[in-house]
């Protein structure tokens, strides 16, 4: 019973995924088939066993590139248009990978261009649809578990302000708020909270109403809590989580403001990386590294004259800059980028950069916008100062400051700073101390769950980024 309840948001995924992938084998089988009605000359024929490969290739190829478009992530925030969009770029990338190297690459699954697009529009179509239909809309509700919130203070009001809306409650209904001893008042709305004898009756309300998830959340946890009857629901299929691990599983961020010393000593994810890790990172990251710069050497030469005819020329200006940074253990390097803003873009001292810059140059905004700005860091790369994937590395003149505003600071930088990471692609551009605290949170998430998985994950979704403009 308990798992039935409680993973129905997994089970969720997993038809989602099974359903796309069953539509998208279809949508491979049936070009084949209408390609025939629509070409003058036979296609090219394959065998049974060949045809089923060129299938399976077709689907895997459509599953990655859907996975690099951010169709996957929990929290996409994109209205059912947006999500017709993504579908469309999906296949987009996925005729063009297909069709100039896969096909380069194993001819004899080559079926030709017609009925690779034929398979493509129908798979938008499909995709697009079920999309829609089944998780945007959640008709079977398969989403949804119901939660109910033990405390009604200043913990408990980050899930009422943080999670009010219907996107950030996609996966739970929220029953309300039961008020604890203790507890600070007034953080939230009175037809919210719930009054009910908790250390006698926990249990039976939570059977009466169908609760699948208690989270903790009150303000005074010593002596507060009917830990029998926790107990009790534990057993009984009744999930029981805190609230640090509720936003964490929810968000994909970790609420640095409710962070008590014993967590960061406990949890799990948190202890350094073995050396044997750290030196299979490096290698990994410097063949990627050697790669990158084969792939991208000619727009990084054009990007370099572009900058030296916007100004260079005139100006003498170099096109690469180089910039303190703090990198891993707090280490002090040199960062390497090509120059983005004019040569007295700091004559009044370090200062953050914002969105809408008016230092950055015609050139800058646009090589900003989709990362070719960072390229040259791959040099930071090949030397180990920095990895593919990592928190971004602040300046030491904002890190100190941080340091001393923002509790847990420090902790981002147990790890190699990185060319993308998970707060990049979580939150937009910042240009504050707040902006600072909200990445934060996504650094600890990423610091507590890196894996090569993760990393893997992030570097496809930064296509996302580079692709539809959504960088700085």
């Amino acid at each position: 019973m308990f798992s039935t309840r409680i993973n129905r948001s997994k089970v969720s995924d997993k038809i989602l995924m099974l359903g796309e992938i069953s539509l998208i084998l279809l949508s491979a089988h049936l070009g084949f088939i209408l390609a025939d009605f629509v070409l003058t000359e036979p296609m090219v024929s394959l065998t049974l066993e060949w045809e089923m490969v060129y299938i399976a290739v077709f689907t895997f190829s459509t599953m990655l590139c859907t996975l690099s478009l951010g169709l996957y992530d929990h929290k996409l925030r994109e209205t059912s248009s947006g999500i017709v969009k993504r579908v469309f770029l999906t296949q987009c990338f996925n005729v063009l990978f297909l069709e100039f190297i896969i096909f380069n690459i194993a001819d004899h699954i080559d079926v030709g261009f017609i009925p690779l697009l034929i398979s493509s529009l129908i798979t938008v179509v499909l995709i697009s649809s079920f999309r829609t239909f089944f998780q945007y809309h959640d008709l079977v509700r398969l989403n949804r578990r119901r939660i109910l919130v033990l405390g009604s203070g200043e913990r408990a009001a980050i899930i009422e302000n943080r999670m009010r809306r219907d996107v950030d409650r996609r996966y739970f209904d929220l029953v309300g708020f039961v008020r604890i001893e203790g507890d600070k008042e007034g953080y939230i709305p009175e037809d919210k909270l719930i009054d009910i004898d908790y250390l006698n009756d926990l249990f039976t309300y939570a059977e009466k109403h169908k609760i699948e998830q208690l989270v903790i959340a009150c303000d005074e946890r010593r002596n507060m809590l009917p830990v029998d009857l926790l107990f009790k629901c534990k057993t009984r299929g009744i999930d029981v989580t805190d609230i640090l691990d509720f936003i964490e599983s929810e968000t994909g961020q970790i609420a640095v403001n409710l962070i008590y010393p014993s967590w960061v000593i406990y949890s799990n994810g948190l202890a350094r990386s073995k050396k044997f890790r750290t030196n299979l990172d490096y290698r990994l990251n410097a063949i990627l590294a050697i790669f990158t710069l084969l792939l991208t050497w000619p727009i990084m030469l054009f990007t370099a004259f572009l900058i030296y005819l916007e100004d260079g020329r005139k100006t003498g200006a170099p096109v690469l800059y180089r910039q303190i940074r703090v990198g891993f253990d707090g280490q002090p390097f040199h960062i390497i980028k090509f120059r983005s803003m004019g040569i007295d873009a700091e004559k009044n001292g370090a200062q953050w950069a914002t969105t809408d810059d008016v230092r950055v140059t015609r050139v800058g905004r646009f090589i900003r916008k989709y990362r070719v700005d960072e390229l040259p860091q791959l040099i930071n790369v090949l030397k180990g100062e920095m990895g593919f994937v990592g928190p971004r590395p602040e300046r030491p003149e904002f890190v100190d400051q941080l340091v001393k505003d923002i509790p847990y600071y420090a902790q981002r930088h147990n790890v190699r700073p990185g060319l993308t990471g998970w707060a990049q692609l979580k939150y937009p551009y910042g240009a504050t101390a707040e902006d600072a605290l909200e990445k934060l949170k996504f650094d600890l998430y990423y610091i507590k769950h890196r894996s090569l998985l993760l990393d893997l994950t992030i570097l496809i979704r930064t296509v996302e980024i580079v692709v539809l403009g959504k960088g700085r």
